[in-house]
């Protein structure tokens, strides 16, 4: 089974992603700032984070936006990380448009009923603490499901049939964020919080390390299961 891993920065990699996926069979494929036309048939397509924005003019952008377009309309299973989930968001028919306000930093998530009920986001708790970075968001996605909102943004997780966008960075251990925000990794848009307000909140990640990691373990689960057809298409 394929995973291809669309890279979009040097430091932004598939984090926990890529030991999960692979522990459940798939071989991972990268891409950086392209995809093939054969991505098409692969079984998976996971779409990473990035620093520019979804409607920005770049073709590899367009060539992704439309790859995604492409398999949701055949169901085939994907997977977006912040860019990616509004990628996959514009693919499927919604606007991404700049927020009023950066959100950047550790911060709880809150799961819809849908959420709480998913089979792959589902959880006991009502919360949990994601780490974010991102201006951009999206409206609604048509036909999807919204899984979480957060105090500044309603869109920050979505189940569309057998794919999910998340706006969060679900692959980032406590330290590699600390290390994104101690670096000043990215381009915040103007007016951001300073990062070093930013990195005080990092610490905030390490109560809910194994939450996170158990999610990654879940939608590596659900895209394998998918692929090999033990799950039906909703």
């Amino acid at each position: 089974m394929r995973a291809i891993i669309v890279q979009h920065e040097e430091h932004e990699g598939a984090g926990w992603l890529g030991p999960a996926l692979e522990h459940v069979g798939f071989s991972l494929v990268p891409r950086f700032r392209r995809v093939e036309p054969a991505d098409a048939e692969a079984e998976l397509v996971v779409v990473m984070g990035g620093s520019m924005s979804a409607f920005d003019s770049h073709r590899w952008l367009d060539d992704e936006v439309s790859l995604l377009a492409l398999r949701l309309e055949r169901r085939a299973p994907c997977l977006g990380v912040c860019l990616g989930a509004q990628l996959l968001a514009r693919a499927a028919g919604a606007t991404v448009f700049r927020g009023e306000r950066p959100e950047i930093g550790a911060a709880p998530i809150r799961w819809t009923k849908a959420g709480m009920a998913d089979a792959v986001t589902g959880s006991d708790a009502g919360t949990l603490v994601v780490a974010l970075w991102h201006q951009d968001t999206f409206t609604p996605v048509p036909g999807a499901t919204l899984l979480a909102s957060s105090e500044r943004y309603e869109q920050q997780a979505f189940r569309l049939h057998n794919s999910y966008g998340f706006q969060f960075h679900l692959e980032l251990s406590t330290t590699a964020f600390e290390q994104w925000l101690a670096a000043g990794c990215g381009k915040p848009a103007a007016g951001s919080p300073d990062l070093t307000a930013a990195l005080g909140t990092a610490s905030r990640l390490a109560a809910s390390e194994a939450s996170r990691r158990a999610l990654v373990t879940r939608i590596a689960l659900h895209f394998a299961r998918v692929v090999r057809g033990h799950r039906p298409v909703a």
